[in-house]
This record gives structure tokens, C-alpha cells and sequence, in this order.
């Protein structure tokens, strides 16, 4: 198997993906714990050090670079340090950002997570601090990120959506990244967070249990349940897939062959979850640009997940690593 797995992966490296969503900064300030406060029941930290990692739309891009590919990002950013920061961390990582537009009326998304660093192995998060706009995208910013989205989709083999709610995948721009792709003939992956049925027309759906429950307004417990919610959310949204990721219960996917259910790669040694569905969309985008079946893509995208959990922050996966993973998988069934 570990021949097959390394083909597979292979197959992943060489692609071209257009990623279009909302970008953010994730930004990590770390103390060590040394006191309680005298002011208030919580703990004061000796500033340590502080790092920032591309997030939201920004992750999935890296994760592409990574595992060879080529990604082009639409996205929009502030006229500020952050967006300025975002920008040189992402060129850095090889990702293309001709189409990350400034707008100068917001401010660049930015995830602060103040994190306890308690034994040099151990980080915990003690809050997270959120700064943004959710505003909708004026006229000029809107017809600068529709010109970007024409430009990447020529020479895209697949077009990614990540959709984390800050403004930039409204219906508008929904219904243009819709209308490009199919003039194009792209396929077309989102990723939301929300109400799935905003992406009808798209290739491949992807979305958390608590998102897909959200969207059908039951819950999601038992494998039957999956299999008629899975049916259902593909009929309603014409997709060719959709993919409902479970945490440690694994994944449920149904395409043109049926219904299936794969199991979780890593179900114990998690040690940060943040970041792990930005994987497993980048590896199905992937996936479906390399003409592999959904099951192939969905295998490939627990594993990988199953390494990011293990790390620190957003992380990527290579692809030596993503192939052994698969390997081990295999072997220990």
C-alpha cells in the first residue's frame, strides 16, 4: 500500500487552485504563567514571544503550496500592518497574491489567541480577541475582487471557496465565483461555516456536523442519519459530493456511487484542532483536480488532518509525511 499511498499523494503535487475567501492573521501571544492576579481570579503571564500564522482562507492556500501545488489567492485585506503582514507571510509561502485586494475603509481580520506556554510542550489558550470587518464589500472592492476571480479561474484546474463569514462571500459573490467557473468549466469546493444551501450549483460541498445540523435543523447522530442528510443536502444543492466531517467519529461522504463513512486517522493524539478543516479542504480540492474519486480524496484529507491536530496552530502537511501517514493507516487495518 505504501506504493499506492505515495502514487496518490503524488497525484496531489502540480495543480493549479484558485482560493477565494475571507483571509485573516492569526496572531499568537505567548507567556508563561508565574502568578494569580491580585486584581481579578486570573492568572498573569510573563510575555514570552509572539508569532502570527496566515488564517481562514490564507490556511487552505498554504496547505496547497505545500503539498506542491500551485494556489492563487482572492481575498481582501486592510490598508494596515496586518494586512501588510499577511501579505509578506503568504508570498513567502510561495502562494500568489496578485489578488489579495486592499481595501483602505476595513481593517485586516486578526485572531489574537493569548496562549499560556506551561512546560515548553503545552500551550493553553487562555482567550481569543477577535478584530474585523463583516461589513459588504463597497462597489470599486467588489469589481476588483470579480476581475481577480476571472483572471485565476483561466488557468485554475479547480476553484476553492473558504467561507469564514467576515464579508468577502456574500451571495454576490457567491453567484460570480458560480457564473465564472462554469464559463470556465471549473469545478468548484467550498467550505462554509453557516448555511450551506447559499451554495447551490458548486462541485463539492464540505461542512462540520454542527454546520450540516444547523443547515437541515435536526441533529446528525447515527449513521442513518448521515446517510439521509448527506442525500438530501445533495439534492438540494445539486452537488456532485458532499463531505460532513465529524471529528473523532471520522468522515461521511455521498457522491454519484453512493454513501460512505470513513473512520478518523488520529482520534487520540490531538493537541490543536484549529486549522484541521482548512486541510481537509485543500487536499479535496486537490483531490478533484487530479480526477480522484471522493472516497481516494476524502482518505488522503483524514490522514492528513490526523497530522496537522498534532501541531501547533494552522500547520501543513508534505507530502512524505501525508504518504507514511496513509501507509500507516492502511497497514493498521
Amino acid at each position: 500500500m505504501s506504493g499506492d499511498a505515495a502514487a496518490l499523494v503524488a497525484r496531489l503535487a502540480g495543480r493549479r487552485v484558485l482560493v477565494v475567501g475571507d483571509v485573516c492573521l492569526d496572531e499568537y501571544l505567548i507567556g508563561r504563567p508565574e502568578r494569580l492576579s491580585r486584581e481579578a481570579p486570573v492568572p498573569v503571564l510573563e510575555f514570552l514571544r509572539r508569532m502570527t500564522i496566515p488564517g481562514a482562507a490564507a490556511n487552505p492556500a498554504r496547505n496547497i503550496a505545500a503539498l506542491g501545488s500551485a494556489a492563487r489567492l482572492v481575498g481582501v485585506v486592510g490598508d494596515d500592518p496586518s494586512g501588510r503582514e499577511l501579505r509578506l507571510l503568504l508570498a513567502d509561502a510561495g502562494i500568489d497574491v496578485e489578488g489579495l485586494i486592499v481595501d483602505a475603509s476595513r481593517v485586516t481580520s486578526v485572531k489574537t489567541r493569548v496562549m499560556a506556554d506551561v512546560d515548553l510542550r503545552v500551550m493553553q489558550q487562555m482567550v481569543r480577541l477577535d478584530r474585523g470587518s463583516r461589513a459588504p464589500l463597497d462597489g470599486i472592492v467588489r469589481r476588483r475582487v470579480t476581475e481577480a476571480i476571472e483572471r485565476g479561474a483561466l488557468d485554475a484546474d479547480v476553484i476553492l471557496v473558504s467561507d469564514y463569514r467576515s464579508g468577502v462571500l456574500d451571495d454576490e459573490t457567491i453567484a460570480t465565483i458560480r457564473r465564472v467557473a462554469r464559463r470556465a468549466g471549473r469545478p468548484t469546493v467550498v467550505d462554509s461555516q453557516g448555511d450551506l444551501l447559499r451554495f447551490r450549483g458548486y462541485t463539492l460541498v464540505r461542512s462540520n456536523t454542527p454546520d450540516a445540523e444547523a443547515t437541515l435543523r435536526r441533529p446528525l447522530r447515527e449513521e442513518a442519519d448521515l446517510r439521509a442528510a448527506t442525500a438530501e443536502l445533495r439534492d438540494a444543492l445539486g452537488a456532485e459530493s458532499i463531505v460532513i466531517t465529524r471529528g473523532a467519529a471520522g468522515v461521511a461522504l455521498r457522491d454519484g456511487s453512493g454513501f460512505s463513512s470513513l473512520p478518523a486517522s488520529n482520534r487520540s493524539e490531538v493537541y490543536d484542532a484549529v486549522g484541521a478543516g482548512d486541510t481537509v479542504i485543500a487536499v479535496l480540492a486537490l483531490g478533484v483536480a487530479a480526477g480522484l474519486q471522493v472516497r481516494e480524496s476524502a482518505t488522503l484529507a483524514a490522514a492528513a488532518a490526523g497530522i496537522v491536530v498534532r501541531r501547533f496552530g494552522n500547520a501543513v502537511v508534505s507530502p512524505e509525511e501525508l504518504a507514511a501517514a496513509v501507509a500507516a493507516n492502511h497497514s493498521g487495518t
